[in-house]
């Protein structure tokens, strides 16, 4: 494998297969765990219409109880893999690997998880990527350690070597580097060269600071689907106007404005008087087909058409995170996909 042939790989690209981990009583879920279980089955379910999913499991206990509830939904346990490895949550998008391709071969960049700046424990998330690579998951591939924190969540790649993400989100990491030493950090690690930066955007319940995952994501080299707000009176509206005025500003390679699509925004989601971050954006791509957050919303089904415009070859499959939201993520944040020949047979 030669540096200069290594790519970071858009989303729509070809998968294996999808990796999550299964909530248990000792993750942040104990308190609603029946709720998050019934999400996790449909998550599960979806996926495996489409490609196959690995499961991290804490325990032998927890495998036995995630196949019994996943066999009794009837889900296709052929398309299922569970792996034994032990994690302080289940926020994959973060804890995961980043995965870069070179011909038949792949790089498994492993940053450091800090739980979010040191939010919250991650001691054992952090170790996820090396325990999953010592136990042969991935095959053909090659694991980089490197000692920089940076979450999946927070970067969003075109295929082609622009990578979009919020200065929000990397300056609250990193408060002592300037922009152009981010920039250069993230295009040697992740080869891209182009770094596009958004200063504005944020949604309340959101403790990742800003994660680019939950307001704007790429849908092709030429189009970028993000969270709008078309409510003045809403304390998001400000922000998230000038967020999309920001990606309007935006240009192509080929110096063309990007094709926009804006999601609607869901009403207010309040829970034990805290609003939960309800973002469309946090849709995961498949082989074939775009999973989207559900709501239950009135606003759902529009959610789901523009997703239809952004994605017109694939199948938009909407998955009910409502439970999800309330630890302040959704759908793409517990899910990694993980690129085609990545995964060990």
């Amino acid at each position: 494998m030669t540096n200069n042939a290594l790519r970071f790989p858009a989303e729509w690209e070809p998968q294996s297969a999808v990796l999550i981990a299964w909530p248990n009583a000792d993750t942040d879920w104990a308190d609603r765990l029946g709720e998050v279980e019934e999400t996790y089955i449909a998550l599960v379910a979806a996926i495996t219409r489409f490609q196959p999913v690995l499961i991290c499991v804490a325990d032998d206990d927890v495998q036995a109880y995630a196949r019994a509830r996943l066999s009794s939904a009837r889900i296709d346990m052929g398309a299922v893999r569970f792996i034994d490895a032990p994690y302080d949550d289940t926020w994959l998008r973060d804890s995961g690997p980043i995965t870069l391709k070179a011909g038949d071969g792949f790089r498994l960049l492993d940053f450091r998880f800090t739980g979010w700046g040191g939010k919250f424990d991650a001691s054992q998330d952090d170790l996820l990527v090396e325990r999953l690579s010592d136990q042969g998951i991935f095959a053909n591939s090659e694991r980089q350690s490197i000692d920089f924190a940076l979450e999946g969540g927070g970067i969003e790649t075109d295929g082609a070597g622009t990578l979009l993400s919020t200065w929000q989100c990397l300056h609250e990491r990193h408060p002592d580097a300037s922009r152009e030493e981010i920039t250069a950090k993230l295009s040697a690690w992740l080869r891209q060269d182009r770094v596009l930066w958004l200063d504005h955007g944020y949604l309340e319940g959101d403790d990742t600071d800003a994660h680019i995952d939950t307001l704007a994501r790429f849908a092709a080299v030429d189009a970028i689907v993000y969270q709008g707000c078309d409510d003045p009176a809403d304390s998001h509206y400000d922000e998230l106007q000038a967020m999309a005025a920001e990606l309007a500003a935006l240009r192509t390679r080929d110096g063309q404005p990007y094709r926009l699509f804006a999601l609607p925004w869901a009403q207010p989601i309040i829970d034990e008087n805290r609003r939960l971050a309800a973002s469309y954006a946090n849709f995961l791509i498949v082989n074939g087909a775009v999973l989207m957050p559900a709501y239950g919303d009135a606003r759902d089904g529009e959610a789901q058409a523009v997703l239809a415009q952004a994605f017109p070859d694939r199948e938009i499959v909407p998955v009910p995170c409502r439970p999800l939201i309330w630890q302040n993520g959704s759908l793409h944040c517990v899910t990694m996909q993980l690129p085609r020949g990545v995964v060990a047979g």
